[in-house]
């Protein structure tokens, strides 16, 4: 294994010691029953001080990492100390695997050391990017987004989608994802976000009274028709559901007569006054839930790992 040391480093030369040595064992390049370079030959290869190599080494023992062996030297254990999982770990096991994935394509240290430092410079994504072409239901998903984060939300179609990393955090319906990834550059992260159960959601409001008077409106036209094989299928009686298309003049005309207006959020807010509105959101919670994730992990100050 090899080791590299970075002296006038926050990290302490011991604190260096002993993550390379984790991650060694992690990523497998030392193996359960293998021998580590002895305290002196250490000090002399990288001109350290006996007593750092020492502490670290002590500090490897006392997290089970490795063993001393009285008159032998200091091995890797043959089984991995068992801990509960923790942020910081899983982190140092990814590295682990980036490193050996490294290896394996035959990239040198300083051309990965190269390749994360300008990962890292660049600037953090500071609001999402919804890629939807049509543009009702791509009012209707920016809305329902920015109801769930304090990020800003931001909006285009295939055509004109940014291109550059700097812009945002893309997000996409599963119909849509193939398609965005052609266009956009190879390994650009995309999060694909799932939509809602129609009949998990209305199924505290059935079965429905025969004699309900429902109305369904909304300004995406898929909505309309997706609500009405729903709502047939589930009980309701073609000749009690008003549809209205709220693109077209006088869409609100009979809502007030309704029991209640199935819509999307955005509609939802133009109803008329007494209207008792079921909003039906497009993405389901564990979308908003990943979102929701997605933007505390940019926001998470480095000490809380």
């Amino acid at each position: 294994m090899q080791l590299w040391f970075a002296r006038g480093s926050d990290v302490s030369i011991r604190e260096q010691l002993v993550t390379q040595v984790v991650l060694g064992i992690l990523s497998d390049d030392l193996a359960p029953g293998q021998r580590l370079p002895s305290t002196r030959e250490l000090a002399r290869r990288f001109h350290l001080h006996p007593n750092t190599i020492s502490a670290g080494y002590r500090q490897l023992e006392r997290e089970r990492w490795v063993e001393f062996r009285r008159g032998s030297g200091v091995y890797v254990r043959a089984k991995k100390p068992e801990m509960p999982p923790s942020p910081a770990l899983a982190l140092d096991q990814m590295i682990a695997r980036l490193f050996r994935s490294a290896r394996k394509l035959g990239v040198s240290l300083p051309a990965v050391r190269s390749r994360l430092r300008q990962w890292l410079e660049l600037q953090p994504p500071d609001h999402f990017l919804l890629i939807e072409p049509d543009e009702e239901l791509r009012r209707i998903l920016a809305a329902e987004i920015a109801q769930a984060v304090s990020f800003p939300v931001k909006s285009c179609g295939l055509d004109d989608c940014p291109k550059t990393p700097e812009d945002g955090i893309r997000v996409v319906l599963p119909n849509r994802e193939a398609t965005a990834r052609q266009l956009l550059p190879a390994g650009t992260e995309l999060l694909t976000l799932q939509v809602s159960s129609v009949p998990a959601s209305l199924a505290g409001y059935l079965p429905a009274p025969a004699s309900a008077l429902v109305g369904v409106a909304s300004r995406w036209p898929e909505f309309l028709k997706v609500a009405r094989a729903v709502l047939n299928a589930a009980g309701f009686h073609p000749d009690s559901l008003i549809f209205c298309d709220a693109r077209e003049a006088n869409w609100q005309r009979g809502l007030k007569q309704t029991a209640a207006v199935v819509c999307d959020s955005l509609t939802a807010a133009e109803l008329p006054p007494g209207c008792r509105a079921i909003p039906f959101a497009l993405l389901s919670e564990s979308s908003i839930a990943e979102l929701r994730r997605y933007e505390e992990f940019i926001r998470q100050p480095i000490e809380t790992l």
